[in-house]
């Protein structure tokens, strides 16, 4: 991930193009929500093209979900199929990464998501995305731990199978090529 969070305007104007394409595909994903105000939107933070960037970048297929009324933000998830491939193989968080003596993954769930200036998605936010598709019928991505959980060295994780959303639970400090996570953005 760079650190530099401005994209190229190559980069920006190939986003939007994709951006638009992906939302006008899906319309059931945003009913009553026009992409004009969305772009007009994005258009106007550049941090949150990059976030955008990073979410498309690494296989999230980052679309438009939902309108908060309260806040004025249009909110994005991973819309991808599976779980975004350049995302997996990652445990759960930093302290689970630390934790691990020998064999540890490149990166976090966690670590990843705040370098990308995302939010995992919660089990709600998970829950929410099945309404609108079937993901992760293959693959399977980590999803915000409560606390509690997280202190016992657990971490939780979810997929679909069998027309259900199943949510699991494992160690933090395992990882799998077939489980990442998936994120949100609220712009």
């Amino acid at each position: 991930m760079t650190t530099n969070k401005e994209i190229s305007p190559e980069q920006r104007e190939v986003l939007l193009k994709a951006l638009k394409a992906r939302f006008e595909k899906n319309m059931n994903r945003h009913e009553g929500i026009e992409w004009a105000k969305v772009q007009e939107k994005l258009e106007a933070s550049h941090e949150k093209l990059w976030s955008l960037h990073e979410m498309e970048s690494t296989g999230g297929e980052p679309d438009v979900v939902d309108y908060d009324n309260a806040t004025g933000e249009y909110i994005f998830y991973d819309c991808s199929a599976e779980s975004p491939k350049g995302r997996r193989s990652i445990c759960y968080d930093h302290a689970a990464l630390e934790a691990r003596k020998q064999h540890k993954p490149e990166n976090s769930a966690i670590n990843m998501a705040a370098d990308m200036g995302i939010e995992i998605l919660t089990e709600e936010q998970y829950r929410e995305l099945q309404k609108l598709g079937n993901f992760d019928m293959k693959t399977s991505s980590w999803i915000k731990t409560p606390a509690e959980i997280r202190k016992l060295g657990g971490a939780i994780f979810a997929d679909y199978r069998y027309g259900q959303v199943f949510v699991y639970h494992n160690g933090a400090d395992s990882y799998y090529g077939a489980r990442g996570f998936r994120g949100s953005l609220k712009v």
